[in-house]
Order: structure tokens, then sequence, then C-alpha cells
């Protein structure tokens, strides 16, 4: 069975699709690979932040981004954020985020 990978708004795939091209096509790939495979790669490609969350690590000459993304109903992907690496961890108040937009899309299940 495949899985479906979706955004959670509009702002947070307008923000992942305008990503350096180099780090786009990394994404992506990475995206083939979940949809294919299921979201539990492993590193380089994803790895669990904990509490239900986990990141896609997409790497390009210009850098390194950050998707942060939790499953939900069945066989979906939903990534929550999207940001491009500037340090070891996500800053806390991205985390934040991202674990409240998770309950919003797991309690709409």
């Amino acid at each position: 069975m495949t899985w479906t990978i979706t955004f959670y708004s509009d702002k947070v795939e307008a923000e992942t699709l305008a990503l350096p091209p180099g780090i786009l096509a990394s994404f992506l790939r990475i995206t083939e690979l979940i949809e294919t495979f299921g979201p539990d790669l492993g590193r380089p490609h994803t790895a669990p932040l904990g509490q239900g969350l986990f990141e896609i690590r997409a790497k390009g000459r210009e850098g390194i981004s950050r998707s942060v993304f939790c499953t939900v109903k069945g066989q979906e992907v939903v990534i929550l954020i999207t940001a491009v690496k500037k340090a070891n961890k996500l800053p806390k108040r991205q985390m934040d985020i991202a674990r409240k937009r998770m309950k919003e899309v797991q309690s709409d299940e």
C-alpha cells in the first residue's frame, strides 16, 4: 500500500516548494521513498523527534532543510513545517508550532 503526503496548509506547501533547487530535489526524492516504503526510512532521510513527530532531512549544495511531519489516519504523512537548517536543533518555537499542528490534524481524524 502506498503512502500519501499532504501539507498542513498551502503556506507550508509554498514554503517547502520554495526551498533552494538542490535541497528541493533531495526533499522530493525522499518523499518519493516515503510514498513507496513508508515514513520510517531512518537516517539520513528521516529521523524521529519524539512525541509522534519526525523530520525529513533534505540536503543540497545550498545547505540542509528539515521538514517536520506526523502520520495520521492510516497511510498519510502530513508535513507540518519546513525550515532551512541553521543549527543542530530546530528552535523551540518551531517545535511548539509543529506539536500544535500535529494535535490539530490528529484530532480531525
